[in-house]
C-alpha cells in the first residue's frame, strides 16, 4: 500500500477528531473563558506563569513527544502495520487525547494541583502516597533511560573489539550535542526577551525562529568531540537547571524552539512521502503471536504507548502545563491537540519504517531511532539539503525527542518527591520535612538516584516500563471518573478506555510475572535481572489493585454533583 494514502487517512481522522470529538468534550465538560486560571491566581514567576496558549501547546507537545511515538510504533510493527495504525488512531483519539485533556482539565479546575494531589482529594490520602511514590520511581526510570539515550546519541566514540575509537558519525553526533548546548543558551535569551518585551503572535514566532536557526547554524560549525560519560554529566547538569529554574526562563522557550524543529521534521517526512510516495513494505499483519515480542494482546498496546495513550502525559498535563494556562479556552488544543499531533508523528514513524523495509517485508536494520532518522534525512537530501546538514538536523531532532521529555520528567520527579513529604501547614512543619520539600534538595535526590540507575543499568527493569506507563494511564482515568461524577460532569466516555487499559496492563503484568516465575523455577534467573523484575511486577500489580479498589469505593460512595452542592452550602 502507498504510504502517502496511509498518512492522508490518518491526518483526516486526527483533524476530524480534534474538530469534532475534542470540541464536544470541551462543550460537555464546560470551558469558561472568563474564569481566573491557577496561573493568574497563584502566579509566582516560577511554576505558575500565565502563558500564551500556543507556547503552552509547544511545551506540552515537546514534553510528551518523547522516544515513545517513534520507537513504539516501529517496534510494534512486528505484528504488522495495520494493527499498529488502528491502535494509534483509535487509541490516540479515544484514549490518549481524552486522558491528557481530562488530566489538564481536572488540574486547572483544582488550582493547578498535580495528579497525586487530585487523587488525595477524590480517592484518599493513602492513594495519594502510593501514587506519588509510584510516580517518583517511574520518573527515575525515565530519567535514567532518556539521559543514557541522549548521551549515547551525542557521543563521538564507539567501542570496537574492546577499544574505544572515533566513530564514523563523530562529527554529526558532536554537532548535534553542540546544537543542544546552543539551544539552552538561546532559549534563555529568548525567555529574557519575552519577559522584557512581552512578545506574542508573529513577533514571538520570529524571535523563536531566529534563535532556533542560530543554534542550529552555530552548533553545526562547532561540533564537540566528547565521550558518552562526559555527555551524561552535561545532560544531568542541564536537567538540574531545567527542573529548578522558572518555567519562563528555560523550559518554555526551549520547548517553543524545539517545536519548530519538530514541525520541520514532520514537514520533511510528510513532503518526502508526498513526493516519493514509497510503498509500505512492512507486512499488513504477521499473526497474533510474535517470537520476540509475544502475543498481540496485550503487547501491542503497551509497546506503542505514547503514540496512542501514555500515563506519563497526564503527569505533564497536571504537573506543569496546567500551571501555565492563561485562559481555559486554550485547554482543548493543549490537552487534546498536542496528543493527536503526537499520534500523527507515530503514523509518520511507521510509514518511514515501512518505506525503509525490504520489498519482502524484512524490517530495516538498526534501532527505531536510526531507522527513522536515516529515513527522514534521506527525504531532506532528496530536496537538495546537504547530507551533513540533514544528518545533523535529524540527529538533533531524535535526541530532542528524548531531551524535552527528560527535562519535563525531571521537574515532575522533583515535584512528586516534594509532594510525597509535604503537609498543608509547611510553615510549621518539622525541619526534616522542610528539607525534603526544598526544591533544590528534592531535585538533587531525584537526579542522583536517576544517575545511579543510569550507570548501573536501567535496562534490567526496562521491560516493565510499558506496563507501568499504561497502568499509570488507567489510574489517572479512574481518578477522572470520580472527579467528573462529584462535579456533575459527564464521565461515560472515560469508562471504555479505563476498562480496556486495566485489562491490558494487568494481563501484561501477569504474563510477565508468569514468565519470571518460570525462569526462577528453571534456575536460569539472576537476582539483578529477573529477580528485580519479579519484585517490581508484584509491586505494580499490588499498586494497581490498591488504587483501583480505592477508586471504586470512592466512586460508589460519592454522590453526583456533590462537590458543587457542598460549595453552595
Amino acid at each position: 500500500m502507498n504510504t502517502l494514502v496511509i498518512v492522508l487517512i490518518a491526518a483526516v481522522c486526527l483533524v476530524a477528531a480534534y474538530a469534532l470529538y475534542g470540541r464536544w468534550l470541551a462543550k460537555t465538560w464546560g470551558i469558561d473563558p472568563k474564569a481566573v486560571t491557577p496561573a493568574h491566581r497563584f502566579q509566582d514567576g516560577k511554576d505558575y506563569v500565565p502563558t500564551d496558549g500556543w507556547t503552552v501547546f509547544s511545551h506540552q507537545f515537546s514534553s510528551i513527544a518523547g522516544a515513545g511515538p517513534v520507537t513504539g510504533a516501529i517496534q510494534a510493527a512486528a505484528f504488522g502495520w495495520l494493527p499498529v495504525l488502528l491502535w494509534i488512531l483509535i487509541g490516540g483519539i479515544f484514549f490518549g487525547a481524552v486522558t491528557d485533556f481530562g488530566a489538564l482539565y481536572a488540574s486547572v479546575k483544582n488550582d493547578g494541583k498535580s495528579m497525586g494531589l487530585l487523587i488525595e482529594k477524590y480517592i484518599g490520602k493513602f492513594g495519594r502516597k502510593v501514587f506519588l511514590l509510584f510516580c517518583w520511581l517511574f520518573t527515575l526510570l525515565v530519567i535514567a533511560a532518556f539521559a543514557d539515550m541522549v548521551a549515547g546519541t551525542f557521543t563521538a566514540y564507539e567501542v570496537v573489539d574492546g577499544v574505544s575509537q572515533l566513530s564514523a558519525s563523530a562529527a554529526t553526533n558532536g554537532a548535534a550535542g553542540c546544537i543542544s548546548l546552543f539551544f539552552i543558551l538561546f532559549a534563555m535569551v529568548l525567555g529574557l526577551v519575552q519577559k522584557k518585551f512581552h512578545l506574542t503572535g508573529w513577533r514571538e514566532v520570529v524571535a523563536g525562529l531566529v534563535c532556533t536557526v542560530a543554534a542550529l547554524a552555530m552548533g553545526m560549525l562547532l561540533p564537540i568531540t566528547l565521550g558518552k560519560d562526559a555527555w551524561l554529566y552535561i545532560t544531568f547538569i542541564y536537567i538540574f537547571f531545567a527542573a529548578t529554574l522558572p518555567m519562563w526562563l528555560l523550559k518554555q522557550p526551549r520547548d517553543f524552539m524545539t517545536t519548530f524543529m519538530f514541525i520541520g521534521m514532520i514537514a520533511g517526512a510528510v513532503l518526502g512521502l508526498l513526493v516519493a510516495h514509497p510503498t509500505m513494505n512492512l507486512k499488513v499483519y504477521t499473526g497474533f503471536n510474535n517470537e520476540s515480542l509475544g502475543t498481540l494482546f496485550p503487547i501491542l498496546f503497551v509497546t506503542v504507548a505514547c503514540g496512542a495513550v501514555s500515563g506519563f502525559h497526564s503527569l505533564v498535563s497536571s504537573g506543569t502545563s496546567s500551571k501555565t494556562i492563561d485562559n481555559e479556552r486554550d485547554m482543548p488544543k493543549v490537552g487534546y491537540g498536542a496528543m493527536v499531533l503526537e499520534s500523527l508523528l507515530a503514523v509518520l514513524a511507521l510509514c518511514v519504517a515501512g518505506a525503509a523495509a525490504a520489498a519482502d517485508g524484512t524490517p530495516a536494520a538498526g534501532t527505531p531511532f536510526q531507522i527513522f532518522s536515516t529515513g527522514v534525512a534521506g527525504f531532506f537530501e532528496m530536496f537538495g539539503v546537504p547530507v551533513y546538514v540533514a544528518q545533523c538536523f535529524m540527529t538533533m531532532c531524535v535526541s530532542a525527542l528524548a531531551l524535552t521529555s527528560l527535562d519535563a520528567v525531571a521537574r515532575i520527579g522533583r515535584m512528586s518527591f516534594q509532594e510525597l513529604f509535604s503537609v498543608d501547614d509547611m510553615k510549621n512543619a518539622e525541619g526534616w520535612r522542610k528539607l525534603l520539600c526544598n526544591t533544590y534538595f528534592a531535585t538533587i535526590v531525584t537526579l542522583v538516584c536517576g544517575f545511579v540507575l543510569a550507570k548501573i543499568g536501567y535496562s534490567n527493569i526496562w521491560p516493565l516500563f510499558g506496563s507501568a506507563n499504561q497502568l499509570l494511564s488507567a489510574l489517572v482515568l479512574a481518578t477522572l471518573c470520580v472527579f467528573m461524577k462529584v462535579t456533575g460532569r459527564n464521565n461515560k466516555m472515560l469508562f471504555p478506555p479505563l476498562i480496556i487499559m486495566l485489562c491490558v496492563t494487568f494481563t501484561a503484568l501477569v504474563q510477565r510475572l508468569v514468565a519470571l516465575v518460570q525462569a526462577v523455577a528453571a534456575g536460569s534467573a539472576t537476582f539483578w535481572v529477573e529477580g528485580l523484575q519479579l519484585i517490581i511486577a508484584v509491586l505494580l500489580i499490588a499498586l494497581g489493585l490498591t488504587i483501583v479498589v480505592s477508586s471504586v469505593k470512592a466512586y460508589v460512595s460519592s454522590r453526583k454533583n456533590s462537590e458543587k452542592e457542598g460549595a453552595k452550602a
